[in-house]
C-alpha cells in the first residue's frame, strides 16, 4: 500500500505560504489518484471484512466491477445501523492487535458505533487536522486551546493530535469549567480555539460576566465544529470576539474531525479532503445519486484507511457539492441539518437551523433557545425557547417573541410558541448541543 502512505510535506510547514503538493493537484491527476485508492479500498474490504463481502455478493456486485468513480453508485451504502449490528469489532479489517486506538459514539439511542484506527490510521488523521487546522490560518508555534470532550468522543484526540502535528503547543482542556476555559485564554494567549460554537458562546457569555472584553483576547482564529451552525451564528461569534470563524467537519465513523474543512481565504464551504475521502450526495429517499450542486445526503467512503475501511456511509448530514476556490478539492455546503434531526411537524418539514436563523435576526433575543416538542390532543406542538439578551427590556421580550412566531409562519408556514426567558436560564452545552428536546412521549412515561 506504498501509494496509499499518510500526507507527504507538513515537515515544510514553516513556510506560512506552503501547501503540500496534493493541495494543488491538477482534476485529471486528482480523479486518478482517487480511483486507485477506491479500488484498493473496495478489494481490501470485500478481502478482509465479512459484513463487505456479504453486503456486496447480495448486490451482486465486486470490487473489480469499479472501473471508474461513477460505479461505485452501484455499491450498496453502509449504515450507522450496520455498525450497530457488528458491534463491537466486527467491521474491522484488520486483526484486534493491530488496532491502536478506539474511539465510540455515546451509544444513547442504542449499541454505540465502534471505530478503530491503525497506526497509520492515526498518523494519516493528525496529518489531515494538521492540514485543517493550517487552511483555517493556525500556524506552527501557534498555542491551541482545544474544548472539545476527551475521551471516546473523536473531537479533543483529533484535534489534539493534528495541532502537535503542526508544530503548535496545545492546551488540552477539554470541556466544562468555563469560568477556568476564561482564566486560561487569558493567562495562556492562545492564537486559536478547537470548540463547538455553542460552548464559544457560552464562554463568550462568560468573558463578559467577569467584565472582560471578548475581543481583546489573543484569540485569533476557530475551528467550529461537531453541530450544524449558521451564517448568523458565525457573524455572532466573529463580532463578538473579532476573530476568523472557520467550519470544521467531520465523524467518527469516516474518521472523525477533519475530513473537510473551511479555507480562511475564502470562507465558502468546506472544502473536503478528496485524496482521502470519497464524497457522494444522494437524494435520502430515493438513494439516488444527485447532480454536483443539489441538495441531498451526503455520503463518504474511505480511500485510505486500514482499521475500518467504509463504504458509501450515510451522513445523514444534508448539503451539496459544489467546485473548489481556495484548494482544487471539492467544497461541501454548510451543513444546514441531519435527515434524522428534521422535525416533522404537522406534514411540515423543520430544521433546528431554520430556527437559530430567524432567532438571530430578532433584537434583543441571544443565540441561546431550545425547540421543546410536545403533544396538544392528538397535535404535535412546538415552542422555541429562547434567552433573552442581558440588555433586553423586558417589555422588549414579548416583541421579540411575537416576532420569531410571526417569521417561523412565514418562512416554514407553521404556528409555534415562542416563551423569551431570562438569560442563564437554558441548559449549556460543552459538547454537541441538543438543541430538541422531544415531549411527545411523556404522557406514556417515555423520556424525550
Amino acid at each position: 500500500m506504498s501509494s496509499l502512505g499518510h500526507t507527504a510535506g507538513l515537515g515544510d510547514l514553516g513556510d506560512l505560504g506552503h501547501l503540500e503538493p496534493v493541495e494543488r493537484i491538477g482534476q485529471d491527476e486528482l480523479h486518478a489518484l482517487q480511483l486507485e485508492r477506491l479500488r484498493w479500498t473496495l478489494a481490501y474490504a470485500y478481502d478482509n471484512v465479512p459484513f463487505y463481502r456479504r453486503s456486496f455478493d447480495r448486490a451482486g456486485v465486486r470490487p473489480q466491477d469499479c472501473r471508474t468513480l461513477t460505479d461505485l453508485a452501484h455499491f450498496p451504502m453502509t449504515t450507522k445501523d450496520d455498525l450497530r449490528d457488528n458491534y463491537p469489532f466486527g467491521m474491522f479489517a484488520v486483526p484486534r492487535e493491530q488496532v491502536r486506538r478506539i474511539h465510540a459514539s455515546s451509544g444513547t439511542t442504542g449499541r454505540p458505533t465502534v471505530v478503530g484506527y491503525t497506526e497509520r490510521d492515526l498518523s494519516t488523521w493528525a496529518d489531515l487536522m494538521a492540514r485543517s487546522i493550517r487552511a483555517a490560518g493556525g500556524r506552527p508555534g501557534d498555542i491551541v486551546h482545544v474544548a472539545y470532550g476527551y475521551g471516546l468522543f473523536t473531537g479533543g484526540l483529533g484535534a489534539h493530535y493534528g495541532a502537535e502535528r503542526l508544530g503548535c503547543t496545545v492546551v488540552p482542556v477539554s470541556g466544562g469549567m468555563t469560568a477556568r476555559q476564561v482564566q486560561l485564554i487569558q493567562d495562556f494567549r492562545p492564537g486559536v480555539i478547537m470548540v463547538t460554537p455553542s460552548y464559544m458562546l457560552a464562554m463568550v457569555d462568560e468573558f463578559e460576566r467577569q467584565g472582560i472584553d471578548p475581543r481583546s483576547t489573543s484569540l485569533r482564529v476557530g475551528l467550529f465544529g461537531a453541530e450544524p451552525w449558521t451564517e448568523g451564528m458565525r457573524k455572532e461569534i466573529e463580532d463578538r470576539l473579532a476573530i476568523d470563524a472557520l467550519d470544521i467537519y467531520g465523524l467518527s465513523e469516516v474518521m472523525g474531525p477533519g475530513v473537510s474543512q473551511e479555507c480562511v481565504e475564502t470562507k465558502d464551504g468546506l472544502h473536503i479532503w478528496e485524496d482521502h475521502f470519497y464524497p457522494e450526495v444522494v437524494d435520502p429517499f430515493t438513494s439516488e445519486v444527485l447532480p454536483e450542486g443539489e441538495k441531498g445526503e451526503l455520503l463518504f467512503t474511505s480511500l485510505t484507511k486500514e482499521a475500518l475501511p467504509i463504504i458509501r456511509y450515510r451522513t445523514r448530514d444534508l448539503t451539496r457539492l459544489l467546485p473548489g476556490t481556495a484548494r482544487p478539492f471539492r467544497r461541501m455546503e454548510k451543513v444546514t441539518g441531519r435527515s434524522d434531526d428534521m422535525i416533522i411537524l404537522r406534514g411540515v418539514n423543520v430544521f433546528p437551523t431554520q430556527i437559530e436563523e430567524i432567532v438571530l435576526r430578532v433584537p434583543g433575543l441571544s443565540p441561546h433557545f431550545q425547540l421543546l416538542l410536545t403533544r396538544r390532543g392528538r397535535l404535535d406542538h412546538l415552542t422555541v425557547r429562547v434567552e433573552a439578551r442581558p440588555d433586553c427590556p423586558t417589555a422588549r421580550r414579548d416583541l421579540a417573541a411575537g416576532e420569531v412566531v410571526a417569521a417561523v409562519r412565514d418562512t416554514a408556514g407553521i404556528g409555534v410558541d415562542c416563551a423569551v426567558v431570562d438569560p442563564e436560564t437554558l441548559e449549556r452545552s460543552v459538547g454537541k448541543l441538543r438543541r430538541v428536546i422531544d415531549r411527545r412521549g411523556a404522557e406514556d412515561g417515555e423520556q424525550g
